[in-house]
């Protein structure tokens, strides 16, 4: 019987970027798959090309799947904490053409790669749309989700 696949997520809210790496790293992550809208990032390490490379230099690869970002009105409602308004907003969003083709793209890599984890944000996994994301992939694919949070500033 072929073991369940792992899935992580991550956030990185007041996480130094060398944290967050060293706990995907000592995790065996090998793909991190970047569920953000919008990857420009005011924490060092974590815009696109910076985060990229740190990963690169730890073996990790780097995707960044943008039609499961979560769209800007539901980024408003998520930083004001209307968490039942971001999490509306969000289902709304899944049922996009692009966020669909993009999840049947995260199973693929989640069933070819070796452990992926979800990054975004939030540090808290349980306000974040990286959650929801892991529980379809959990429910469609039978992935089994740990979220990992590295040490905080």
């Amino acid at each position: 019987m072929a073991r369940a696949k792992k899935l992580f997520t991550i956030g990185y809210e007041q996480t130094p970027s060398k944290a967050v790496l060293d706990e995907l790293a000592q995790a065996g992550v090998k793909l991190l798959v970047d569920v953000r809208a919008v990857t420009s990032s005011r924490r060092p390490g974590f815009s696109k090309n910076q985060l990229a490379a740190g990963l690169d230099e730890r073996g990790i690869a780097y995707i960044h799947l943008a039609g499961l970002g979560t769209p800007k009105e539901g980024r408003l409602a998520a930083r004001s904490g209307q968490y039942d308004v971001l999490r509306r907003i969000y289902a709304k969003h899944l049922k996009t053409a692009q966020a669909k083709e993009q999840l049947d793209e995260l199973s693929s890599l989640v069933k070819k790669a070796g452990p992926v984890c979800l990054l975004c944000y939030e540090r808290d996994h349980s306000h974040c749309h990286r959650q929801w994301i892991a529980e379809i992939i959990e429910e469609r694919d039978g992935a089994k989700v740990e979220n990992l949070a590295a040490p905080q500033v």
